[in-house]
């Protein structure tokens, strides 16, 4: 079973006691053999192209960088003698102590990101919907509004670019600084709010003529069920982490959380 087959709320539900599960440790082994392991998990059984994989992995490096680089110049305690003297240079001392908790902030966040790009890059929205609706009883008003507003996002963009295509035909050049460009932006406003109201309009009138009445006991044209597949990808996900959490603990690097940030 892959993990575009896995059940959508279970999905989530296995990312969000992951994200629970790590968050309860303070130290750089524990996230980074976490780290390690949802990487394989994820293009083992996701079948994630790799390129797409690191351009959504690639903002969070860099906030993760950042986040180890601004708690190494600002730290909680600098006394050098509290802990062994890393690197000195100047004035500014890095000690063992605040080198891992700089690490350990920056890979709690890398492990966070890439449990969220499990389930970004392999729920397809529709099905997260459907789910929701079929398993976590949402109200559909809610599910297909949401998925409505969702579908309306890349017609937003296309007359965008057409509204921006005909401006230039008239003679209105391309903006430069952004105050220029936030006078543009209240010219796009009124048309796509307008064109946004028509679509909406569109819509009801569709789901209204279709029966549509928000009833929770309609029946789904695809049903989705949880079944043991669902349920041992769940397992396999945690079963994982606790695993990092043992070898971790067996080579002396487990802290838990105590408030260090």
């Amino acid at each position: 079973m892959m993990l575009r087959d896995w059940n959508p709320s279970i999905k989530g539900l296995a990312i969000i006691l992951a994200v629970i599960l790590l968050s309860l440790t303070f130290d750089p082994v524990t996230p980074l053999l976490a780290l390690a392991f949802t990487i394989l998990f994820t293009f083992g059984l996701g079948r994630v192209p790799w390129r797409k994989w690191l351009l959504g992995f690639a903002p969070f490096l860099i906030m993760g960088f950042g986040y180890v680089w601004t708690a190494l110049l600002f730290p909680r305690s600098a006394d050098p003698a509290a802990s062994a003297v890393l690197w000195q240079w100047g004035s500014f001392i890095v000690i063992e102590a605040t080198f891992h908790q700089a690490l350990s902030l920056g890979l709690r966040v890398l492990i966070f990101s890439a449990l969220s790009l499990i389930f970004i890059l392999t729920t397809d929205p529709v099905r997260f919907m459907l789910s929701l609706m079929q398993q976590c009883k949402l109200s559909p008003k809610w599910a297909y509004g949401i998925l409505a507003g969702y579908r309306f996002l890349p017609f937003f963009k296309e007359e965008l670019r057409i509204l921006q295509h005909a401006h230039r035909m008239r003679g209105v050049e391309r903006e430069r600084g952004w105050k220029n460009k936030l006078r543009a932006w209240k010219r796009y406003a009124i048309p796509l709010l307008a064109s946004a109201i028509r679509k909406s309009e569109r819509v009801a009138a569709a789901m209204i003529s279709k029966g549509f009445s928000g009833r929770r006991d309609r029946t789904y044209y695809t049903e989705l069920r949880v079944t043991w597949k669902d349920w041992l990808l769940l397992a396999l996900l945690l079963g994982g982490i606790t695993l990092c959490y043992y070898l971790s603990w067996k080579l002396g690097y487990t802290q838990w959380y105590r408030g260090q940030l």
